[in-house]
């Protein structure tokens, strides 16, 4: 495609929010409401990891719980009542040298004034036999949003980092079991993380790898190899939380903004990237809480901030 190619569809806005997760759908609530018409780009996966998890129960105002694809349906409904408009679509290169910021896509291009990048963050997969075809079904990759549901049952978490034992430790106010397993022969976490799961009467299984998740409708087990004698084996679990890091979708934006050394958007508490007239919101800035509640407040300020940038410029 030649950059003076003028075939192609060009589309102008004055706001693009690239990702439709939580982030996301409450930046384009906010910019509609300030009616600036905004697109969103939803990308290949629409609402998000909200969308992927079966029953939130820690967000306000839903006292029964909320499915996961049914609050991203809301959350799209109400910002197009106002205004926004939806386009699932992909991004595929941005130019951010320069304002209006052209996003290109597969057959289009959109010109905006100011964008908002909410692309996220992927959690990073064991990717073995049953992981996909479970998740949701007792595969989990948020103790926060899904250890409620595993009261009185046996559980495993996947790591060895601080996230892993962190959350492991969560879990035990639910599981009567929780079993640690890490590949190596020591943890990385902190020492008083350490102490901590121990205290919480954590299990640990050191130097072995699942190799699969088993089950039809839901986890009964995992199989599992010891890497250093091959042995193999199966434990008996009803969940399995995975916590082997996060990959941040920001390839589109390296070399154009600032990324720390994680590869996560560097962002202020105003949510302004080292571009004026660029803001990030939710998981693709924030490696630390990474709730729904708390992407969409970010994704709100994202637009309130971009509302006042586009007022002063």
């Amino acid at each position: 495609m030649s950059a003076t190619d003028t075939s192609r569809p060009v589309n102008k806005a004055k706001i693009v929010i690239l990702g439709a997760g939580p982030a996301g759908m409450s930046a384009a609530l906010y910019a509609a409401r300030a009616e600036l018409q905004p697109i969103v780009l939803t990308g290949s996966q629409y609402g998000g990891q909200a969308a992927l998890t079966h029953t939130i129960e820690n967000y306000p105002g839903f006292p029964e719980g909320v499915g996961g694809m049914q609050i991203s349906e809301l959350f799209q409904k109400q910002a197009e009542r106002f205004g926004a408009r939806f386009e699932f679509d992909t991004a595929e290169a941005v130019d951010l040298s320069q304002r209006p910021f052209k996003i290109s896509t597969y057959s289009q291009d959109y010109l905006a004034d100011a964008l908002i990048i909410t692309t996220g963050a992927s959690p990073n997969l064991l990717n073995v036999p049953g992981e996909k075809a479970l998740t949701g079904k007792g595969v989990s990759y948020c103790a926060t949003c899904d250890g409620w549901f595993f009261k009185g049952k046996k559980v495993v978490v996947v790591g060895g980092g601080d996230s892993a034992l962190e959350e492991a430790i969560f879990l035990t106010r639910y599981a009567s079991e929780v079993t640690v397993i890490h590949r190596r022969d020591a943890l990385r976490a902190g020492v008083i993380l350490q102490k901590r799961a121990r205290e919480a009467n954590v299990q640990f299984v050191f130097d072995t790898v699942v190799t699969e998740i088993v089950g039809v409708q839901a986890v009964t087990a995992v199989k599992l190899r010891h890497v250093k004698t091959e042995e193999t084996s199966e434990l008996a679990t009803d969940g399995v939380f995975i916590f082997i890091g996060h990959t941040p979708n920001t390839q589109l934006f390296k070399g154009q903004l600032e990324l720390d050394g994680k590869g996560y958007i560097v962002s202020d508490i105003q949510m302004r990237t080292s571009v004026p007239g660029v803001f990030a919101a939710g998981e693709v800035c924030d490696p630390n809480y990474r709730q729904v509640v708390t992407s969409a407040g970010m994704g709100a300020a994202a637009a309130i901030q971009a509302t006042r940038f586009l007022e002063e410029h």
